[in-house]
């Protein structure tokens, strides 16, 4: 009688659990962008968005809160309540910001739980059409004659981190130009107010096929399909290679089956071709992992660019 009872409390206990599970969402869901509107975050989060909002009939809400390098978003994220209806999409400032700030708002372990690794795309290095340099050979020797600025998405940035990476391997002096987004530092280098850029790949390609901006070299390990005439920097320097990730988290503490539901709805949207070929339309590279994938993937960023600011010496107060 005893061990029926128990059995019934517990049926009882695991109930509305998986009665809410069925339910979710049943209400709005956020999706943080640490980074201002028009960027790449911004494109993969609307566009994973739209789907999932017409997959569960409840509106996904994109909010952009840019600013220190993406530790403002992310820290609104890491203090916001873990019921599984809001989540942070973010980039590689995610696992570089610790190394670089002496404070962020947020402990990228302790703070978050992984959701997905929705993919990859690579940094491009490019010029105003009224600056010369015309490879990154030629770039590392002029700027020894004096510090280059270039515009980078913000601090912490695969931008900022492909240049350390880069003044590290060649002794090249650039001097970073911050901007709150992708969308930011492609308005200044469009207008001239900085000739040359380290940002993400996908606004260029329309703007350099208009000589608008011009590409120099990509940091990804072989040449782009949609740039096949724009060289990698690892062709002039063997090994060199930075990816910017986009990748959904969840505060800390978020149930764990929800955490599952949404990293399979959104695996499911990478799948369909439509927005597959849409994204590789961009330069992105599809991946949609595991959470657990995801966590590994964290730790090992983490750890490479931790190496590689303390050997630049960069750091931010």
């Amino acid at each position: 009688m005893k061990l029926h009872w128990m059995l019934a409390v517990g049926l009882l206990a695991t109930a509305p659990v998986a009665h809410s599970a069925l339910e979710y969402p049943s209400r709005p869901v956020r999706i943080i962008v640490s980074f201002a509107a028009g960027g790449p975050a911004d494109f993969v989060a609307r566009l994973i968005g739209q789907k999932l909002s017409e997959q569960w009939k409840q509106p996904v809400v994109v909010d952009n809160r840019g600013g220190a390098g993406g530790n403002i978003g992310t820290a609104l994220a890491a203090q916001s309540p873990a019921d599984g209806y809001t989540f942070l999409l973010t980039t590689s400032v995610f696992t570089a910001n610790p190394s670089l700030y002496r404070k962020t708002g947020y402990d990228p372990f302790k703070d978050f739980d992984p959701v997905v690794l929705t993919a990859n795309s690579a940094t491009i290095v490019s010029r105003h059409p009224s600056f010369s340099v015309k490879s990154m050979q030629e770039l590392a020797t002029l700027s020894k004659a004096g510090a280059i600025p270039y515009a980078s998405p913000g601090v912490g940035t695969a931008g900022h981190l492909a240049a350390e990476l880069f003044i590290t391997m060649t002794g090249a002096s650039l001097q970073q130009v911050p901007y709150k987004g992708a969308g930011p530092a492609m308005t200044g280098l469009l207008s001239g107010e900085v000739k040359l850029g380290f940002t993400a790949v996908p606004p260029l390609i329309g703007l350099s096929k208009a000589g608008k901006l011009i590409p120099i070299a990509v940091t990804s390990p072989k040449r782009l399909s949609v740039l096949p005439n724009v060289p990698t920097v690892a062709e002039s320097y063997p090994g060199f290679q930075v990816d910017n990730m986009y990748g959904v988290l969840a505060p800390k503490g978020t149930s764990k089956t929800v955490v599952r539901k949404v990293n399979g709805d959104i695996v499911a949207v990478l799948a369909q071709p439509a927005i597959r070929q849409r994204l590789e339309a961009e330069a992105f590279d599809v991946v949609g992992n595991t959470p657990e994938e995801f966590g590994q993937y964290l730790r090992a960023e983490f750890t490479k660019w931790a190496k590689v600011i303390k050997a630049s010496g960069a750091k931010v107060d």
